[in-house]
C-alpha cells in the first residue's frame, strides 16, 4: 500500500509544531532562496500547501508550479492557499505515475524520501531525476541520524505512528544521500536544524 497523509491532513501541521516548533518549517524555508525568479517548479508531497504561500512571499509573480501530492485531503487544503499571481497546477496523485512533458528548473522534495524503502526509493528518485533540467536545483529536506541517542528515539516513534495512520511503508531511514552521489548531484548549500536531526541541501543537476 502507498503511504497517504488523508487521515493526518487536518492535524499535521498542528503536531510537526507541538513536537519541533518551526524546525520543519524553516528548514524548508531556508531553501527557497536558491530559487531564481520566472522558475517552473515541481513540488513533490507538499502536505498541506503552506509552501506555495512562503514561495509567494519571495516570487509574487513568475513562478510556473506543479503542485504533486497523493493525499486528496493535503490537496484540498493547499488548493486554498494564496499563491499570489504564480500559476499553480495541482495533480493529486503519486510522483511516479506523473510524466511531465517539460523540464523543471527546480525541483523540491520535502521529507518525501523517508517514507520509503530503499528499493521503492531508487525508482522514485529516477523518475524525478529525468524531470529536473540539466543545471536544475533540487532542494530535499529530510531527517537524518547524527550520533544522538534521542534522534532514534524520535523516528522509530515517528515511525511507528505514520505507519499505522498513514500506511508508511518503512521503519528505517533509507540512504538518501547515496542516490544524489551515484547521480552526480552537487551540494550548492546545507544547514541542519532540530539538533542536527533535519538537513537541508540544494543540490545542483550536473
Amino acid at each position: 500500500m502507498a503511504s497517504n497523509y488523508d487521515n493526518s491532513a487536518w492535524f499535521y501541521d498542528r503536531l510537526s509544531r507541538l513536537v519541533y516548533g518551526k524546525a520543519l518549517i524553516n528548514a524548508q524555508v531556508y531553501l527557497l532562496q536558491f530559487i531564481k525568479p520566472n522558475s517552473n517548479i515541481l513540488i513533490v508531497g507538499g502536505g498541506t500547501g503552506w509552501i506555495l504561500e512562503e514561495l509567494a512571499k519571495i516570487h509574487p509573480t513568475g513562478l510556473k508550479i506543479t503542485y504533486i501530492e497523493i493525499s486528496a485531503n493535503m490537496m484540498t487544503l493547499s488548493k486554498k492557499r494564496w499563491v499570489a499571481d504564480n500559476q499553480v497546477t495541482f495533480i493529486n496523485s503519486a510522483a511516479e505515475d506523473v510524466a511531465a512533458t517539460t523540464r523543471f528548473d527546480v525541483l523540491i522534495t520535502p521529507f518525501l524520501f523517508d517514507n520509503f524503502k530503499e528499493e521503492t526509493l531508487q525508482k522514485i528518485f529516477a523518475h524525478l531525476h529525468a524531470q529536473l533540467k540539466t543545471g536544475g536545483i533540487w532542494l530535499n529536506t529530510d531527517f537524518q541520524l547524527s550520533g544522538k541517542w534521542w534522534q532514534n528515539v524520535l523516528l522509530k516513534s515517528m515511525f511507528i505512528f505514520f505507519r499505522l495512520i498513514c500506511g508508511i511503508e518503512t521503519s528505517v531511514l533509507p540512504d538518501i544521500e547515496k542516490e544524489f552521489n551515484l547521480y552526480k548531484y552537487n551540494v550548492i548549500a546545507e544547514k541542519t536544524f532540530f539538533g542536527d536531526f533535519i538537513l537541508s541541501i540544494a543540490y545542483n543537476k550536473s
